[in-house]
């Protein structure tokens, strides 16, 4: 199997970053950026959509590029380099992948073409309070009204919720749960700042106009699943990003910062520790990639998600927090980045489910699995 990039990728990834090094090259740059709402660059968003990024895996006829995986990934792996606050994931992978796979052609059509030119902004509205990572809908529920529906119910925390044009949203039916779209100016939002210094919103639906997404009347679990899938493997890429660039710059303060007149990168302990954090960033890069793989062939991706995102997470924290640990009180403070990858990777690890989630998820297939004797097999194979 080659994992080599050809040119294309290649120059898909050196154009991103060269963009997003001009954008967020600094700490200064990220945090005036994120200090105001919408809590991201809307320039930089503009100019990722002028590149073509925001329509990389949807269809030409709908203004995209037709791209895979594996070019989603690659952007995904540069936004968590410099942790940039742009809401690509959700807006692209999950509000958008789910339009692509059960929208109606005048639909694709319609909302796809305004967010790959960057003139509509999309948000999955699904998370619900109480709930957790379920791909149903239970809190917001959707009534018939004449030809087309109503909504009521609370839906939160709605990423870049309280900027969007255009919301998806899950809502309960007798069906089950189905898929919505909603005009963001018509629904009451109240936008606040999260953990990493993003911004989410709480969406109150009370009686809101919807029209539904595809056709009415199928329960689209299965669809919400399948794109949470594939989100949590794009979210796990940009873990990766952060995480190659947290040990980075831990591994320049070792190597510059002095201490007793000799630099910290002289002491053995602290050495094994920088080890450990490398260690962890390749289990996490494998496995972020072996999923990304396994996306791009049309395998499980349900179970490939799980799997990776229990590996990404449990790295996340690790190199997170020993980024921290090894600065010292300089990475407390908000002018410098070591604690704001350790935010950023604390927030991926829980998007879309927890480690303790996923290792739960695991757990209970495990039955599914062969077993072997190890004693047998020996004598088998002898």
């Amino acid at each position: 199997m080659d994992f080599e990039l050809d040119s294309e990728q290649l120059a898909l990834r050196d154009a991103v970053r060269d963009l997003l090094k001009d954008a967020y090259g600094s700490t200064e740059a990220r945090r005036a950026i994120q200090a105001d709402d919408p809590g991201f660059g809307e320039k930089t968003w503009t100019q990722l959509a002028e590149m073509g990024v925001l329509g990389l895996p949807f269809g030409e006829d709908v203004g995209g590029m037709e791209a895979g995986p594996v070019e989603v990934g690659l952007v995904a792996e540069e936004l968590g380099r410099v942790i940039a606050p742009e809401p690509f994931v959700e807006a692209v992978v999950l509000a958008g992948g789910l339009i692509d796979a059960v929208g109606t052609a005048e639909q694709r059509a319609e909302l796809l073409s305004g967010l790959c030119d960057g003139s509509s902004l999309l948000a999955f509205a699904h998370a619900e309070p109480r709930s957790r990572w379920s791909a149903s809908a239970t809190e917001v529920r959707a009534e018939r009204d004449g030809d087309g529906w109503r909504l009521t119910g609370l839906k939160t925390p709605v990423v870049a919720g309280g900027r969007a044009d255009v919301l998806v949203v899950s809502a309960a039916t007798d069906a089950g749960t189905e898929l919505f779209v909603v005009d963001g100016q018509a629904t009451s939002r109240e936008s606040f700042v999260t953990t990493d210094g993003g911004r989410a919103a709480a969406i109150t639906f009370d009686g809101t106009s919807a029209r539904v997404l595809g056709e009415a009347g199928i329960d689209r679990t299965d669809a919400i699943e399948a794109a949470m899938a594939r989100a949590r493997i794009a979210f796990a890429r940009e873990a990766v990003g952060a995480m190659a660039r947290a040990l980075e710059i831990t591994v320049e303060y070792l190597k510059t910062r002095k201490q007793f007149g000799v630099t910290l990168s002289t002491f053995q302990a602290l050495k094994f520790r920088a080890a450990d954090m490398y260690v962890q960033l390749e289990l996490a890069r494998s496995m972020a990639l072996w999923g990304t793989l396994v996306l791009d062939a049309g395998g499980d991706s349900l179970d490939a998600s799980t799997r990776v995102s229990a590996q990404v997470a449990t790295g996340a924290r690790h190199i997170g927090q020993e980024a921290v640990q090894l600065h010292g009180g300089i990475a407390m403070t908000a002018e410098y980045s070591a604690g704001h990858y350790l935010a950023r990777l604390l927030v991926l690890g829980h998007s879309l489910g927890d480690r303790t989630h996923h290792l739960g998820r695991l757990a209970d297939t495990i039955e599914g699995h062969r077993w072997v004797d190890p004693l047998s097999y020996a004598s088998a194979q002898s």
